[in-house]
Parts: C-alpha cells; structure tokens; sequence
C-alpha cells in the first residue's frame, strides 16, 4: 500500500466517530419495517432502531405516515443493543426525545419571558388533565382549568388550550400549567372594554350566570353584572332563584357603573311595564279585587292586589269590630279580598277595604243610617237657605227660621 493510500485510510478511519449514549445524530431511513425504522447513523457505520413509541406520542399513528425510506431525521442515541452484529454494535434512537429536548428548551425560554404555551389535551385524571406541549407531558390541575369548579373534565379531553406555566423542572420532567390564568386575563380586558363602553341608562342583554340569596349575577360577555333581589321584579320575591333560572336570556338597564372596581349595577324590572300604568283601568273605584298582605304597621295593612302594585287598607278599613292592631286579624302572606275605595296612579296610591265586604253589623247599620239621615237633612236644609229670596221675608231672620232645625240636626249627627 503506497503512502497515498495509507493516507486515506487513515482519513477514512479518523472520519468515523464513536457513538455515544445522549449523541444527537443525523439518521438514514434504510427500511421501515411495521413499529420500527432501520436507520444508518451518518459517519459512524453503525446502524440502529427507531421504536414507533419514539417516533410519536400517538399509539395508533402510521409508522409510514411519519416517515419513508431515504428521510433524514435528526435522533437522539438511547441506549446500544448488546449483541448487535455491527462493529459499533446496533442502538435505539429516539426522535420524539431529541424534539422533546428541544421543546423543554423552548418552553423555559417562554417561561423566562413570561410567554404563555397552547398544548392539547391527551388525557384526563383525577386531579386535572394531562397535556403534551410538542412533545412534552404537560399537566394541568383541575383547579387550574377555569375560574370556576368543572364536574366533568372530560369535555376537554382533544381540545386545545391556552395556558400559563406555573412550574417546570426538565431533570424532573415537571411542567405544571394554568388554563385559568389566561382566562382570567381575557375576562379581564373585556371587562376593561365593557366597562369603558357602558352608561347609565343602556339597556343590555345577557345571560343568567349564577344565583345568589341577595341577587343575580348576569354574564354580559366576559363580565358579570349585579342585579339586586330587589331590582328583579316589581312585585316581591323572596329569592332570586324564585323568578330567574341559571342559563336564562334575560334584558336589563344599567343603573350605575364603577370604573375602579369593574361593578355593575344592573335592574332587569326597569325594562318592564310600569305595575301602575293603568291601574285606574285595573282597579276602578268600587271594584272588589283579590289580594295578599305583604305587611303590617300599626296603622294598617299593604295588600299586593297586581305584581308590584300595592294598596293600603286602613286599620279603620280592616275590620267593623274594634282592633288594637292589624295583626290582630291579619298576617304577611295571607290571601285576601279588597275593595277599591280610591285611586291615585300619580302618587302611587290605592286605598282599600276589608270590612266593606263584610256584612254590617245592626248596631253599626243603624248609627250609619242615622248618620246618613242626618247629613242628608243638613244637606236639604242648607239647600233652602241657598234658595230663599228676600221678598218672601216674614220678618224673620233666616238665623230665626233655621236656627234651631240646624242645632237639632247637628246634635242628632253627633250622637
């Protein structure tokens, strides 16, 4: 062998390098056999194995959907093959570590600049649900999925989703995510937005999100406004869960926006019909109407005769017989009827009676019929002194003819 060719042997030689567990190499698909490739590491003369389970984290993928014989892939040496019948021996290469590798790389660089990550779903455990980041398990605790509890994490398994990293330790294979985080962060700039846009006054459409003892939070897309108990109907309710249900569509006006805090005041009765407009139609003097008392005082009942109209039956109106109080004969929620003794919408005011339906005693009757007797012969009487004409004077004075007929009536009005 001449010096020439000594030489490039020698070249030939020092060209091929030792394999190594942990090398990153350039792989020769040769063959591509049913849940392996057979691939040639460049310049090494080796050859080795691509297990499917490291081609992809999909069990059921096509080995011939990943690759074909002639691909170059870049792998990742695993482990040599003892027994192998090559000179370097055969190894097991991995091209989803070495990808693995490198997206651990690409996350700590998002993490470092507080970037956030979109992984997919692959499964669903006790304590939240498991995610690959290209490539990498990723898990997500279920009190990091949302703002709110979720009773099925099933619905997520395949979907894609956004999230925050909370924790990751690559020696450790630790990478702990937050869903919840990048959707308070969007709740939050609508808030911003809707916040900025609403007034006073402006009627909005939203959807009943949940219900509390003191009121309704209505999501208005993105943000929730408050509706007060109070502000849901015009007639009473003890609870809101007695009028609204969760998911319902419902209208309201705004009644007061608070920049600093994000709060809205919401009122879904102000988008209704006014309860007294025409109530004069409704509730016409004379009329008999059923009701309930919604309360006491001392000095009468407030019986509910249409939602949100209320009419007030005078202590004096309750009953013929003497009472101390209105509790005496009446309680809250009893069922009552009414007659309508007087009207006035402006003021929003109705007056009502109990005891004119009922029979009058005779004792009663009978004062109530001299009373009436009474007042009937002032009324006459006073009709004739409007009628009388000086030239019918007899000399007596009108004190002289009347005088004493308006004493009697007086006295007999007054007994």
């Amino acid at each position: 062998m001449d010096n020439k060719d000594s030489k490039a042997m020698e070249e030939a030689l020092n060209s091929v390098k030792t394999v190594q567990i942990g090398d990153v190499v350039k792989g020769d698909v040769l063959a591509v056999e049913d849940k392996q490739l057979i691939v040639g590491i460049q310049n090494t003369g080796a050859e080795g194995v691509v297990p499917l389970r490291e081609l992809t984290n999909d069990p059921n993928a096509n080995i011939n959907d990943i690759a074909k014989k002639g691909d170059v892939l870049d792998l990742v040496v695993l482990s040599r093959i003892m027994g192998g019948d090559k000179e370097n021996g055969q190894y097991v290469l991995s091209k989803r570590r070495l990808e693995a590798r490198q997206a651990w790389s690409d996350i700590q660089d998002k993490y470092r600049n507080d970037e956030t990550i979109t992984v997919k779903v692959t499964g669903v455990v006790k304590g939240g649900l498991v995610v690959d980041a290209n490539g990498v398990r990723g898990f997500i605790p279920a009190s990091m999925v949302e703002d709110h509890f979720i009773k099925d994490l099933a619905q997520y398994k395949g979907k894609e989703l956004e999230c925050k990293i909370m924790e990751i330790e690559p020696s450790s294979n630790r990478l702990i995510l937050s869903h919840r985080e990048i959707v308070l962060a969007e709740k939050e700039a609508k808030k911003k937005a809707l916040v900025e846009k609403l007034l006073p006054g402006d009627i909005v459409e939203g959807k009943v999100a949940r219900l509390t003892n003191f009121g309704a939070f209505i999501d208005l897309g993105g943000i929730d406004g408050l509706v007060h108990v109070s502000e849901i109907a015009y007639e009473h309710i003890d609870k809101p869960s007695d009028a609204l249900k969760v998911g319902q569509d419902v209208k309201a006006k705004v009644l007061s926006v608070d920049p600093d805090s994000g709060r809205i005041s919401l009122s879904i009765k102000a988008t209704l019909p006014q309860p007294w407009d025409n109530v004069a139609e409704k509730a016409p003097v004379g009329s008999v109407l059923e009701g309930k008392v919604q309360r006491l005082t001392e000095f009468g009942a407030f019986v509910e005769v249409f939602p949100g109209v209320e009419g007030l039956v005078h202590i004096s109106q309750i009953s013929h017989k003497h009472i101390a109080t209105p509790n005496d004969v009446l309680q809250p929620g009893q069922e009552v009827k009414v007659k309508v003794l007087s009207v006035d919408p402006a003021q929003h005011r109705l007056a009502l009676s109990i005891k004119a339906l009922e029979e009058t005693p005779a004792e009663e009757k009978k004062a109530n019929d001299a009373k009436k007797a009474a007042a009937e012969q002032r009324k006459q009487e006073m009709q004739n002194v409007k009628e009388y004409k000086p030239e019918d004077s007899n000399g007596f004075s009108i004190g002289d003819m009347i005088g004493n007929q308006l004493k009697e009536a007086t006295h007999e009005e007054d007994k």
